[in-house]
């Protein structure tokens, strides 16, 4: 007669499997969180498949997993280089370009991509050469270049 309990076998696909819905789970839904719950439970399925362990052992095995998992996931972000987009205070500081209009009075306006922006820094004629040295709002703070 057949034990109600499933087999070794069937409790590894089981994890697999929960782990590939979870990760699939992460391409719908935004978060950048499933990903690492489901790589935890394909793990815990791979360790059942290795040793074979009771349930109980196996939920807590996949919740430590899941910890060092986002942890680990967490660790590697604050690693990663800011992103750009849409901060432009990052992506003009050091740039160079050419004064739209001449800064007259400290005030002034450049052309950088499809925007105009209003810039302070010492006068100078239009056309000149400048380079972004910071930005305070949407007021970018340059030099002569």
């Amino acid at each position: 007669m057949r034990s109600a309990r499933p087999s070794s076998t069937a409790r590894v696909w089981l994890w697999i499997v929960a782990g590939l819905v979870l990760a699939a789970a992460e391409l719908v839904l935004p978060g950048m969180f499933l990903i690492w719950l489901g790589l935890a439970a394909v793990l815990t399925g791979l360790a059942e498949a290795a040793v074979p362990l009771p349930w109980q052992v196996q939920v807590l095995v996949w919740a430590l997993l899941s910890i060092l998992c986002a942890g680990l996931a967490t660790r590697l972000d604050r690693r990663r280089p800011a992103s750009v987009l849409n901060r432009a205070d990052r992506g003009l500081v050091g740039r160079e370009g050419v004064l739209a209009e001449a800064i007259v009075g400290g005030a002034g306006a450049a052309r950088f991509d499809d925007t105009y922006w209003r810039v302070t820094g010492p006068d100078l004629p239009a056309g000149a050469r400048i380079r972004v040295t910071g930005m305070a709002g949407t007021v970018l703070t340059v030099i002569a270049a």
